[in-house]
């Protein structure tokens, strides 16, 4: 039965709203999905709705991450939902241990584990609970650090296989319909630790009642659909302008908007350094005004070259 208050046509109403999205995202084919299932409520509602929008093509996995005593009770909390519902499911595990930032390590060790367990199982896509407040959240805590328009796409709708159909609905909404679908869930303490960004992010939010999320969400999207288009520009310049000499790579137009030279000076490290780190965008900035004077600066371990034509070559080592 409906929770007090939630009424089931609540309910129905996000099925037709969830498999609409869902369709938008990868077309109607006869596809298989995986879910990726934490045992929360916005984790379990994305679970059930799939379970009753795609029957018989969707499997369940969940990533222990052994960092809370709760974790191997939630998955087989999970485990056993979907063994009552006869919905295939997998409990993951870390491949490696703990190190450096946490969270880093836990998304890293997550994807990897779920993208592992996708090829594995013949499985097409993989959905995960992002919502609507989620990306309002990453939205505000990158526009607080003052992120370009890559950062302040947000969270994807969808990012190769990884599908994300739940990015135009509330947590509210998805928490009415864990309720009145009568699915257990578990609550994570860590999303009520003011130490992290995000939760003090989500307490702001919760108190700003003027702040039209699913509109934030829109404009995530906007800046997404914009970072597509600067990508596949940048490609179209990278291969008429960029070439190399040498060990040395030249661009050699550079009457372009700093946004567009930035990324090809990018292009340009990756190509010529594919595993250094790529430099924060003031350096860049520095750099790409330096270049314009004719000046040269350093990025890294490569010299960057002014002129009409930019010259980017490995530094000189430095004699001690």
């Amino acid at each position: 039965m409906p929770a007090a208050g939630t009424r089931e046509g609540d309910a129905n109403g996000l099925l037709a709203l969830f498999v609409r999205a869902t369709g938008e995202l990868v077309g109607k084919g006869e596809g298989r999905f995986g879910i990726a299932v934490s045992g929360g409520p916005d984790s379990m509602a994305l679970l059930d709705l799939a379970a009753r929008g795609f029957p018989g093509r969707v499997a369940a996995a969940t990533m222990d991450h052994g960092l809370r005593t709760e974790s191997a009770s939630e998955a087989a909390m999970v485990a056993h939902w979907c063994e009552a519902r006869d919905i295939a499911h997998a409990i993951l595990r870390p491949s490696l241990p703990p190190e450096g930032n946490v969270h880093a390590w836990a998304r890293e060790q997550r994807y990897a584990a779920l993208e592992a367990w996708r090829q594995a199982e013949g499985l097409d896509w993989l959905m995960t609970a992002h919502h609507a407040d989620d990306q309002a959240e990453t939205l505000l805590m990158r526009l607080n650090r003052g992120s370009g328009v890559g950062g302040l796409a947000g969270v994807r709708a969808r990012a190769g296989c990884v599908i994300r159909p739940l990015l135009d609905m509330r947590k509210a909404d998805l928490l009415a319909y864990a309720r009145a679908r009568e699915l257990p869930f578990a609550l994570d303490p860590s999303n009520a630790d003011t130490r992290f960004d995000r939760t003090r992010m989500r307490s702001a939010l919760a108190e700003a009642g003027w702040l039209d999320v699913r509109a934030a969400g829109r404009s995530a999207a906007a800046l997404a659909a914009a970072e597509e288009a600067l990508q596949w520009m940048v490609g179209d310049l990278a291969a008429a302008h960029v070439r190399q000499s040498g060990e040395a790579w030249l661009l050699d137009r550079t009457d372009l908007p700093r946004e567009l030279l930035r990324r090809l000076l990018l292009h340009m490290l990756a190509q010529a350094d594919p595993g250094a780190s790529a430099p924060r965008g003031e350096t860049l900035d520095r750099a790409i005004a330096l270049a314009q004077a004719g000046r040269q600066t350093s990025l890294g371990r490569w010299l960057l070259k002014g002129g009409t034509c930019w010259t980017m070559e490995a530094a000189p080592l430095r004699r001690h």
